[in-house]
Order: structure tokens, then C-alpha cells, then sequence
């Protein structure tokens, strides 16, 4: 009786481990730059079904430490799934990354990893879905994950960007008018089957989920929502441009060569919440690394600390002010929040980053990592130029997992009243 019961609830805490939604960890402070390539250049990691990709990441410390990664499939939620992992990965993963290079002609050492995928031990990824890739040390230890999402080409999304129906937010929000259309899938239950995930500028941590389609035309899915599908517009990304690591270009004031590397003092930025909408050209959060005097700027580039500063004297300070973008994807860790200097009046951080060309902005968030989208310190703009991506979800009835059978683009310099 005793062995039934201590079976029993083994069982129940393992099922109770498995109910819970694994969440990213971020890396630790010797994991830099961490990015999805595809096609040499660095991409948001929504792949279609079958493309092959890189994950490719720094190790600060350059001893050729040993790295392994793990696949796991996920739900809408990002849960693991129940399907065993034979029948989404033909072949095997926690692998040895074998792929990985010592940097040259940098002042900052560190070693390179590229993981491709697919490998000679992974050689394809089967179903669509949200997954999420571990990276472990040598004693199996997670030092990071990261999510990445394939997707299958079965339905059409077009997707109109309007701004606000709301007279209080017409000037500081968009909104998604949308339509699922297949001639594959006939949507037999749309309110249980479909699901769908809007993304702004494809940010996971900041999407909109479990919106249901208010009507259907035929099998059209019709989205036409005044509130539940809005984002804050938000302003353009910030940037500085360090490509040439002992100059003073883009948005730089000064260099700082009296340390053992290279220190980039950046203009102090104004907030722009309070002034007029100012077109200027970003890359909606990305980033390129990049060294103009090198031939291989993955092992060329050198690391350089970014001194940023901030002026927002109306700012409350009951809440933090964070430095993100893709290059550190968006995380409200201790690492990026700024500090204020009273003796200067402003906040200011600094950021080790790789040279290149880098999008960030400047994001307010509680303890808790609540972000502040309203009260933004660069203020909310209908003109502000976003990307916006459509996730159609799709499950029948005996399936098992959640597939993602289309994808929609639209981009907010085509908003309408």
C-alpha cells in the first residue's frame, strides 16, 4: 500500500511539473549577444517549417567551455507538450556544440558558438509550433534559453493597422483589423480550434493572446475588434552606431580609451513623451554586429561599454527604467535598469555590447516586471513606424499539440483612419 502511494504521488508531482510553463532564463553575465541567423543576417526566430537557421552566442570568459543544447516542443502557452520528442525531431539533441571560435584582433576575449540547426545530430525539426532551446553547461545546467516559433503556410492573414476607435487614444495606439482565410483547413469549431498571437515588432514578452473571432464569412475567421486587439504605438528606436570602435559616430559623444576596452559615451537623451512625433529610421529593435576594419566580424567585432544617460525629469520614480532591444532581448534584468545620479539629474547605465549598429529604447517597469506601455517615456505616436506579426494557431479535436498554420504581415506606415 505504502509502494502504491509513494507511486501516486511521484506520479502527481511530476505531472504537476509538467503542467508548468517553463519560463525564459536569461543568461548569466558572461553570455553576451545571443541571436537567431538566418542567411548571414540576425532575425526575429520565426522560422517557416523546414528552413534552417543559427543560434549563435559569446562566452565572455574564452576558455572553450562545453555547451549542449536541448529542443522541447511547446503549446500555445509555452508549455511542453506531451508528444515525445521522436516524432517532432528526426535524429537526436543534447548534443556538444561543436561549432565555436576563439575572437581575434579584440581587445575583449571570448568564444563564438554557432549552433546550426538542422546538424549532423539534429537533422530536422518535424511539427510547427512554439519551441524553446536550452543551453546547458557540462554539468546538464541551464544557462539560458531562448524561444523560437516555425510555422506552416496553410492560411492567409491580411491585416489592416487603423489607428484607436478611442477618441482618448486615436493619437497613441494602433489597432488590428484581421481576417483568417483558408481554402486548406475547413474551421469546423473556430472558438476552440483557433487561437491567435499578435506581436508588435515580433516581441513574445509583449503579444496579445486568446482572442476569439468575432464573426465568421463562409470560413473567413473576421477579427474586427475596437479595444482587445490594440497596441501602444510607442516611438521609434533609439540607436548608436559604434562600427568603428575608436571613433566618435552616430549618436556618440565621445571615446574612452584610458580603460582596458574601448568605452562609448553616448548624447544624453531627452524624453520624447512631451515633444512633437520626429521621424527617424530604426530597425524596429534590432541590431548588426559589426567591425568595418575586419574581415570576420563574428570573431572581429570588439565589445565596448556603452555609457547611456537619460534626461526625464518628470519621470516618478516609484518605478525603473530599463535600456532594451533585441541585443539583449528586452530583459528587465538587474543588469539593464538605470541608475539615477542626483548630481546630474539624469539615469544612466552602462552596457556592455557588442560593436555594431544597435536599436534600444528606454522601457519603464514595475518590480515585478510589469512594463508601463501608457505613461512610456518616449511617449505613444499613431506615426510611429511598427511592424506587426499574425500567429494563427490550430488544433482539431484529436490533435495533440498546437500547430501554427499561418502567418500575417503588416506594417503601421500604412494606417488608416
Amino acid at each position: 500500500m505504502k509502494k502504491v502511494s509513494a507511486f501516486l504521488s511521484s506520479l502527481l508531482f511530476s505531472l504537476t511539473l509538467f503542467a508548468q510553463a517553463e519560463k525564459e532564463i536569461a543568461p548569466p553575465y558572461n553570455i553576451k549577444t545571443i541571436s537567431f541567423v538566418q542567411n548571414d543576417q540576425n532575425v526575429v526566430p520565426i522560422f517557416k517549417l523546414g528552413e534552417g537557421f543559427q543560434l549563435q552566442f559569446d562566452d565572455l570568459f574564452g576558455n572553450e567551455a562545453n555547451y549542449y543544447y536541448e529542443i522541447i516542443h511547446c503549446d500555445y502557452n509555452w508549455n511542453p507538450t506531451p508528444i515525445p520528442k521522436i516524432e517532432y525531431l528526426e535524429g537526436f539533441d543534447n548534443q556538444r556544440i561543436q561549432d565555436y571560435t576563439n575572437s581575434f584582433n579584440a581587445l575583449q576575449i571570448y568564444s563564438h558558438y554557432k549552433l546550426a540547426i538542422p546538424n549532423q545530430f539534429t537533422k530536422f525539426l518535424k511539427l510547427s509550433g512554439n519551441y524553446k532551446i536550452k543551453i546547458l553547461d557540462e554539468n546538464k545546467e541551464i544557462v539560458f534559453t531562448r524561444k523560437f516559433i516555425l510555422f506552416e503556410d496553410l492560411v492567409s492573414v491580411p491585416i489592416q493597422v487603423k489607428r484607436a476607435r478611442n477618441i482618448n487614444t486615436i493619437e497613441m495606439k494602433h489597432n488590428l483589423d484581421f481576417t483568417v482565410r483558408s481554402t486548406n483547413i475547413t474551421f469546423q469549431n473556430p472558438l476552440k480550434n483557433i487561437k491567435v498571437l499578435l506581436l508588435q515588432n515580433d516581441q513574445l514578452n509583449t503579444a496579445i493572446k486568446n482572442i476569439i473571432p468575432q464573426y465568421t464569412i463562409g470560413n473567413d475567421l473576421i477579427y474586427r475588434y475596437d479595444a482587445e486587439t490594440q497596441f501602444w504605438a510607442g516611438n521609434e528606436f533609439l540607436y548608436f552606431e559604434n562600427k568603428d570602435i575608436r571613433a566618435a559616430t552616430n549618436n556618440v559623444a565621445k571615446i574612452d580609451s584610458n580603460t582596458p576596452i574601448y568605452g562609448a559615451h553616448l548624447f544624453t537623451s531627452e524624453a520624447r513623451r512631451n515633444f512633437p512625433y520626429s521621424f527617424t529610421q530604426d530597425i524596429n529593435g534590432n541590431f548588426l554586429v559589426q567591425n568595418i576594419n575586419s574581415i570576420n566580424s563574428e570573431i572581429e567585432a570588439d565589445y565596448a561599454w556603452i555609457y547611456f544617460s537619460l534626461s526625464a525629469p518628470t519621470f516618478r520614480q516609484d518605478k525603473d527604467i530599463y535600456v532594451t532591444g533585441m541585443f539583449n532581448n528586452y530583459n528587465l534584468t538587474p543588469e539593464y535598469k538605470m541608475d539615477y545620479n542626483p548630481k546630474k539629474a539624469i539615469y544612466e547605465k552602462a552596457i556592455l555590447i557588442k560593436q555594431g549598429f544597435t536599436n534600444f529604447q528606454y522601457t519603464i517597469a514595475d518590480n515585478k516586471g510589469n512594463i508601463d506601455y501608457e505613461d512610456a517615456i518616449d511617449g505613444n505616436f499613431y506615426q510611429t513606424e511598427n511592424n506587426y506579426t499574425i500567429l494563427i494557431y490550430y488544433r482539431e479535436g484529436i490533435d495533440r499539440y498546437d500547430r501554427i498554420v499561418g502567418k500575417g504581415n503588416a506594417n503601421s506606415t500604412n494606417t488608416i483612419n
